[in-house]
């Protein structure tokens, strides 16, 4: 089902899909989806290059600008444009529910994921309006909402064929046209499914990785790093392994924002990953091959305790650091308004020559 919202023009659409996508010839396992993984494309030498000179013969001190020029470079190198612009920023949710809320790890009942959806639909949850706000495409798409995952503490949350249903999900969500992508997600119990693969990936225990989530209090706390630890015992094959570690401990919406951001890669499209969910879904890439989340930086460092130490493990500074712990995309879609900064500065600046201004 596909409906489009539109209040004061111009608005970006909202589709909502309710239905998973059909299987493509894409890929079919996991295994195809690790081959595609360890041959993503890499960033454009060229289009770095001259990106650096531009960047240097602009109308400032060098380095002035701080991050900015680096989020520049960087973006330019992976759309192949020494000044690039940034047209068409797409934002994905994706939902999903999980059986290991069964073990009461959140405050809240799964019927929350269907009613958020059903919140984005009406245009009134943050992520609308931080769409609107710089201009980004906002697509929701609601994974099998009526079928939770099973709880991990007793097998494989997904069956491989459900997970790669999910990447594939993802992977086919991400329009050929975007030159900016941010995936976010909305599931009741994805904190514990985040730290459940936090753990496999990074080692420690579950106190380490486990967090408040939406609101749990200090036994809440330690119930959830207790489900956790048990998680990875009852699915060990997940140490160390990305892919399985998201089949074995993750959801449909973590699988599918790993979907969309291997897809992003494929067609070069820079990403703002988002909160510890997002990250956690990334790791997977990460833990597959260290050079997966070249073309992403992470938008910002939100308030679950560990997402500073998941951030370090796949080697990404946060933008921005507000104190958020919203999901939905919220943090990255707020930073989309410094990727378009940074690039607005380094494509349309005037160069000391343009200007006719003395270079020191």
């Amino acid at each position: 089902m596909h409906l489009f919202f539109n209040k004061i023009q111009p608005i970006p659409a909202l589709i909502v899909k309710r239905i998973g996508c059909l299987m493509t010839k894409a890929f079919n396992s996991l295994s195809e989806f690790r081959s595609i993984v360890e041959q993503f494309p890499t960033a454009d030498d060229k289009a770095y290059h001259l990106a650096r000179e531009r960047n240097a013969q602009l109308t400032k001190p060098a380095g002035s600008l701080g991050r900015l020029e680096d989020i520049a470079v960087w973006y330019a190198s992976w759309r192949g444009r020494a000044r690039p612009t940034v047209n068409n920023p797409q934002v994905v949710i994706f939902a999903g529910n999980h059986g290991v809320t069964s073990q009461g790890v959140s405050v809240f009942p799964t019927e929350v994921t269907a009613q958020m959806v059903i919140n984005f639909e009406a245009g009134g949850a943050a992520i609308n309006q931080l769409t609107d706000c710089f201009g980004a495409s906002l697509d929701v798409h609601a994974l099998h909402l009526e079928l939770p995952t099973l709880d991990f503490t007793k097998g494989a949350a997904m069956s491989e064929a459900d997970c790669v249903s999910a990447l594939y999900s993802g992977w086919s969500s991400v329009d050929e046209k975007t030159d900016l992508l941010v995936a976010g997600e909305m599931g009741i119990g994805n904190t514990t499914s985040t730290a459940a693969i936090a753990l496999a990936l990074f080692g420690g225990s579950g106190t380490d990785w486990a967090g408040k989530g939406t609101g749990l209090d200090v036994e809440g706390v330690a119930l959830k790093a207790r489900i956790v630890e048990a998680g990875l015992a009852a699915n060990p094959s997940a140490e160390g392994n990305g892919l399985k570690a998201l089949m074995c401990l993750g959801g449909r919406e973590l699988a599918a924002m790993a979907g969309a951001i291997a897809r992003a890669r494929s067609l070069r499209i820079p990403v703002i990953l988002d909160g510890f969910i997002c990250c956690a879904a990334a790791a997977c890439l990460h833990a597959t091959s260290e050079t997966a989340l070249d073309h992403c930086v992470a938008g910002h460092q939100s308030a679950e305790r560990a997402h500073q130490k998941l951030l370090k493990n796949i080697n990404k500074d946060p933008l921005l650091s507000l104190g958020l712990r919203l999901g939905e995309g919220s943090g990255a879609a707020l930073a989309i308004s410094v990727v378009k900064a940074a690039v607005a500065c380094h494509s349309f600046m005037a160069t000391f020559a343009d200007a006719g201004v003395s270079q020191g």
